[in-house]
């Protein structure tokens, strides 16, 4: 009889001091914290309407303890208090994961020139959230299906059968658990991050949200291709950022050999050195193929992302069709054709063949 006392007063009294604590505890943080720590507004706003019902609900549960209500004893009240409080500990759970992931993303931001440290971070943090509301969200599901007692008695006879029912769950959710494995592999090994540039069925864009089971790229047109997460794990695609996020772009121009390659180095020079895209590492001007017709000429330049590199190559081929045009326009791609009269043969204007004349047959004798 005193341990049931002990676990009907005691236990919902001290986790009610304990939420106490943590609602008196935002107020003050939110007194004292700047502007920009927008964390705990973020806080004060969801996870204070959790902790206001969970308190609630043990302050009407302990006062009917204390009053000795009779129809507090009744099971079925004690049983809907203990499903409410669940529910409210496992929502006040995932709102405190979404504080630590808020913490933990606040000094990382993304958007930076140089954000290969932050994209590796927001992935790992997003990937393992996701998780782990999961988990919360099964755990609290698992704790109200335990309050009832048919559930309960029956526990033992489902641990006897355990090893069929694994059996079972596991040929039928096969696709399932590999789905959820490869989440963990991404988090892990990281082949993709958060804002990373892809290449995915021939289709340009950054990862913008990774899910448990699938991946949203935001291609280049703002269409969303949505790519299951197994996808990346199973098959092979273009990661342009991997590492770092400099990359290499190629200009191709097709002239006629009367233009003088020197030139094009030139006037590469004074453009890109005003052109603020460029990172000033990479600058090069090579002829790479020579046809009957035209020769080939790459420009090979760098910038600091895609994006950049993508406007850079756009501006030198418009610089340089424009220089051209008005400096070389000989040199554009023409079609060479060469007519030549060649003289007749002197034998066979003396003697020309003889005209056709029809085979006649000999007269009759």
């Amino acid at each position: 009889m005193e341990n049931l006392s002990f676990s009907r007063f005691w236990i919902p009294t001290t986790i009610f001091v304990v939420c106490c604590f943590l609602l008196v505890l935002l107020m003050v943080l939110k007194r004292k914290v700047t502007k920009k720590q927008a964390v705990t507004d973020f806080l004060m706003r969801n996870a204070r309407t959790p902790i206001q019902i969970f308190i609630g609900l043990t302050v009407l549960y302990v006062l009917l303890e204390v009053l000795r209500a009779r129809w507090a004893f009744n099971p079925i009240v004690e049983h809907i208090y203990s499903i409410l409080a669940t529910l409210c500990l496992g929502w006040l759970a995932i709102k405190f994961i979404d504080l630590i992931s808020s913490l933990i993303l606040h000094n990382f931001d993304i958007k930076q020139e140089d954000n290969y440290r932050a994209r590796q971070v927001h992935t790992e943090v997003r990937v393992f959230k996701r998780l782990a509301v999961a988990f919360i969200v099964f755990f609290v599901i698992a704790g109200i299906l335990l309050t009832f007692e048919s559930i309960r008695s029956q526990g033992v006879s489902l641990l006897a059968s355990a090893g069929v029912l694994s059996i079972i769950i596991g040929l039928a959710a096969q696709k399932t658990m590999s789905t959820f494995f490869a989440g963990f592999q991404i988090a892990i090994a990281q082949p993709i991050r958060v804002d990373d540039v892809v290449v995915v069925e021939n289709e340009w864009g950054r990862i913008e949200e990774i899910h448990l089971t699938y991946v949203v790229v935001k291609l280049w047109d703002l269409r969303r291709l949505i790519v299951p997460i197994t996808y990346f794990t199973d098959h092979t695609f273009q990661n342009w950022t991997q590492t770092t996020a400099n990359i290499l772009g190629t200009t191709m121009l097709y002239v006629d050999y009367t233009m003088p390659v020197k030139r094009v180095r030139e006037e590469l020079d004074q453009m890109i050195e005003r052109n603020i895209l460029w990172d000033k590492k990479v600058k090069v001007v090579q002829v790479t193929n020579a046809t009957e017709k035209t020769m080939e000429i790459r420009i090979l330049v760098s910038a600091a992302n895609s994006g950049a590199c993508f406007d850079l190559r756009c501006a030198i081929r418009e610089h340089m069709i424009s220089f051209i045009q008005e400096n070389y326009p000989s040199a554009l791609p023409r079609l060479r054709t060469e007519i030549s009269k060649e003289p007749k043969d002197k034998a066979s204007q003396e003697t020309p063949f003889p005209p056709n004349e029809p085979v006649r047959a000999p007269a009759p004798t």
